[in-house]
């Protein structure tokens, strides 16, 4: 490998896949690991599942695994603040770190509500200081405001109600999910809260939050006044480019890749929540925020800087989970909107398998409780299928389902 000098920005999950690949691939020249947080890599899902429930949540790997086992300079809790693509060097606070390959793996930060810095009790979940804030609020008894009814904020709002609080969602959409996974099966997500006792509120926005340097209430657009001891903004996340100005990065909603997640700057890729690549498996730019990619990207994108004469694509069909309720949410693919089928169980129930077809090839599929079948549909949409052996296959499921169900004795 002509690499010399290998950079990793970002102690994300991707970071680390990429700096495992790169010693797996063979390279054993120097490599840092930039990151901004104090924090060695950890694991984000859990930050609002398990930690919520006061799981801990330890690294990836310990220091010395990073340092001894793996040759690893660790440059952590300085925040990288430009790069030079033409010097090929990249500033971390008082230092510059030269490169001959580059993964940039700086991940996305949270949306805030505008109006509350300095207010206590406002919150963001997005770090491992964020989740231990919310926890500790929890414990404590808070009422609690959740603002935005996607994943995260739905999370939090179970580990409210787990712990018996009252909890209110409020979510500008007139239903929630509706990027992620349609309106029809939105709704039928949306389902969970009103079963687990949640005040949902749909179509009304946040004027404001307000209070003595301490949230005290949240008032709705529709002039509604919530008491509140903790709020938490579940808005969307932005990529983490800010420190990319200048650099001639092609910026466009994160870091432009191509499919190999090539930058078309020489010797840097880009992985994880800030890259938007060329998936040719689906043929268009996407830019995901899901654990699976972001390992897998970040271990593609160190073998193809470091050989980048051998560079491969990276194609991929999505998949995320979300944990609500002591249910678990799973969708694999693009929420194409040709069509929407429910082909297993009731939305509103306990379970339910919904398809999405764009033309005539099976795009996506979610489903609730439906751990034993999300994966195959994920295997039916990386070979190609189409909808119609879509629908097949669940059909075979659902015959074999009910003979089994009438040779129980």
């Amino acid at each position: 490998m002509s690499a010399r000098r290998f950079v990793v920005v970002g102690a994300s999950l991707a970071g680390l896949r990429a700096v495992e690949a790169a010693r797996k691939s063979g390279f054993d020249g120097p490599i840092t690991l930039i990151g901004a947080e104090p924090h060695l890599p950890y694991d984000r899902p859990p930050l609002s599942k398990a930690v919520l429930d006061g799981t801990d949540l330890p690294a990836f790997r310990g220091e010395e695994v990073l340092r001894d086992e793996l040759g690893a300079e660790l440059v952590l809790g300085t925040a990288a603040t430009a790069l030079d693509t033409a010097a090929r060097t990249v500033r971390a606070g008082k230092r510059e770190f030269g490169y001959d390959a580059l993964v940039i793996a700086t991940g996305a930060g949270a949306r805030t509500l505008p109006g509350t810095e300095g207010l206590r009790g406002v919150h963001t979940l997005r770090t491992r200081d964020d989740a231990q804030a919310v926890r500790r609020a929890l414990d404590a008894g808070a009422r609690t405001v959740v603002v935005g009814a996607g994943f995260i904020g739905s999370e939090v709002a179970s580990a409210a109600r787990k712990r018996g609080l009252d909890v209110t969602i409020v979510e500008a959409l007139p239903t929630p999910l509706v990027r992620a996974v349609g309106q029809t099966m939105g709704a039928a997500c949306a389902a969970l809260h009103a079963r687990a006792g949640t005040d949902l509120r749909c179509g009304v926005g946040v004027a404001a939050v307000e209070g003595e340097g301490t949230v005290e209430r949240v008032r709705l657009t529709d002039g509604t006044m919530l008491a509140a001891d903790l709020v938490v903004a579940g808005i969307g996340a932005v990529p983490a480019t800010g420190w990319l100005a200048g650099s001639g990065l092609p910026l466009d909603d994160g870091v432009v890749c191509d499919e190999t997640l090539f930058t078309g700057a020489p010797g840097v890729y880009a992985a994880g929540d800030v890259a938007r690549w060329h998936n040719p498996m689906f043929g268009r730019h996407m830019r995901l925020e899901h654990w699976t990619s972001a390992a897998e990207q970040g271990a593609v994108a160190a073998r193809n800087a470091l050989d980048p004469e051998a560079a491969k694509p990276y194609s991929t069909v999505p998949y995320f989970w979300s944990d609500w309720y002591g249910s678990r949410i799973q969708f694999v693919g693009v929420p194409a909107t040709d069509e929407v089928r429910v082909v297993d169980g009731q939305p509103g129930g306990d379970h339910f398998v919904a398809l999405y077809r764009e033309g005539d090839r099976l795009a996506g599929a979610l489903t609730l409780n439906g751990q034993t079948q999300i994966m195959k549909y994920r295997g039916l949409i990386m070979r190609g299928a189409t909808w119609t052996e879509g629908l097949e296959f669940t059909g075979r499921r659902r015959a074999a389902a009910m003979e089994r169900v009438r040779a129980r004795p």
